[in-house]
């Protein structure tokens, strides 16, 4: 099984700087708790625009730290058509499983 996050894929970014993971790992964390927080309220705004753009960015910030399997989920919820609610609320429940471990694994991470 992979890593939650491929710290390898992040250290290429950050030339291994213990400290500068550290940082973009917090960062991170906040920024996806916050947006997945809103996307329920998007659904039910029906805000197709939103939905998009908020799905869109967690994908590139997960791809952007490593978190692959986060970055699918969020690639899923972005094809996801906000009429079919069922779907979309199924979607957000697996991304939000995805961000659960991901935020598991940053606090393990942190925690060393």
């Amino acid at each position: 099984m992979s890593a939650i996050i491929d710290m390898d894929h992040l250290a290429r970014y950050t030339g291994g700087d213990a400290t500068l993971n550290a940082e973009i790992l917090r960062l991170f964390e906040a920024q996806t708790n916050e947006l997945v927080a809103k996307l329920r309220a998007i659904l039910d705004a029906r805000d197709a625009k939103s939905w998009k753009e908020v799905t869109h960015t967690i994908k590139g910030a997960a791809r952007g730290v490593g978190a692959f399997a986060l970055a699918e989920a969020a690639a899923n919820c972005e094809r996801v058509d906000l009429a079919d609610r069922g779907n979309a609320s199924a979607a957000i429940d697996a991304l939000k499983t995805h961000t659960d471990a991901v935020q598991t694994f940053i606090r393990d991470q942190l925690s060393n």
